[in-house]
């Protein structure tokens, strides 16, 4: 079997979006992207949201696959975390609907994404965002802390999804909700396809089935799951079973929630201690 290290997959992850962000100027090159550069599920046009109050330093930077803030439905004063903040866009969008009396977290584990969501933020005057480093299986966050997770087309990248959603599940508060754009796919990649490591770090061969995925969600705690294609929104998929065909990819629009009394007993495990291989995803 044809298998890849996590450490394999931070490494190409992290080279791919440092250069991403170092190269970007004005605008983002045509290759300069998460996704394919002709695909259709990649980019700020996905936002159904008003993007007009921020530059296209900001936007022009968006490597998502969806607008996780419109289906967060955020609330003032609300903190909310987002996992893969990028050069910043959620973060800003959840900045404008918290308002002064809430608060935005980003994490990013790449420091010239880190380093030019902060010099949006400083060139925008915002002040109730930060930004911290970080793994997205390790996150540096406090139990029960935060109303809402969002997330643009990371989750995908990760080699341990469980984590992702161990670490999600402990950092919210009872009652939280998770709500992410993300990549995900009815039926399996193979171990050769998941080995391409440029297919992986474009969000395409990271993706999970989404029986898959939805199993990592309920081995946390989260209840109230819902999977929808965003190109077909009115379609359940969370209950669907693991797909054995081929895998075809789809972005998807994903929430979740806390239970409002549950027993948190994940605690906060460390990214090596959680980090199976890659065929136990």
């Amino acid at each position: 079997m044809t298998t890849v290290s996590p450490d394999q997959i931070y490494e190409e992850v992290q080279a791919r979006y440092g250069r991403i962000a170092d190269e970007f100027k004005l605008k983002v090159q045509n290759d300069a992207a998460c996704c394919d550069s002709e695909a259709d599920y990649c980019g700020a046009d996905l936002y159904d949201t008003d993007l007009t109050t921020l530059p296209e330093d900001v936007t022009g930077l968006s490597l998502g696959c969806g607008d996780p803030i419109t289906l967060a439905g955020l609330e003032a004063g609300q903190t909310v975390l987002d996992l893969g903040s990028g050069g910043g866009i959620d973060c800003f969008l959840a900045a404008e609907r918290v308002g002064t009396s809430g608060h935005v977290i980003g994490v990013d584990m790449t420091l010239a994404m880190l380093e030019k969501a902060r010099h949006n933020q400083a060139n925008l005057g915002v002040t109730n965002v930060e930004f911290r480093q970080g793994f997205i299986e390790d996150l540096p966050v406090e139990n029960d802390s935060i109303d809402v997770v969002i997330s643009n087309c990371v989750i995908n990248l990760s080699p341990n999804k469980t984590a992702v959603f161990r670490e999600t599940f402990r950092v919210l508060k009872p009652g939280g909700r998770i709500a992410v754009s993300d990549m995900v796919t009815q039926g399996r990649f193979t171990p050769q396809e998941r080995a391409d490591m440029s297919a992986w770090a474009g969000c395409i061969t990271g993706a999970e089935d989404v029986a898959d995925y939805v199993a990592a969600m309920k081995t946390a705690g989260f209840t109230e799951i819902s999977v929808r294609d965003k190109a077909e929104p009115d379609v359940e998929l969370a209950g669907t079973p693991q797909d054995t065909g081929s895998a075809r990819l789809f972005s998807a629009r994903i929430t979740a929630v806390k239970p409002p009394t549950s027993s948190d007993d994940a605690g906060k495990l460390g990214k090596t201690e959680l980090l199976p291989a890659l065929d136990q995803l």
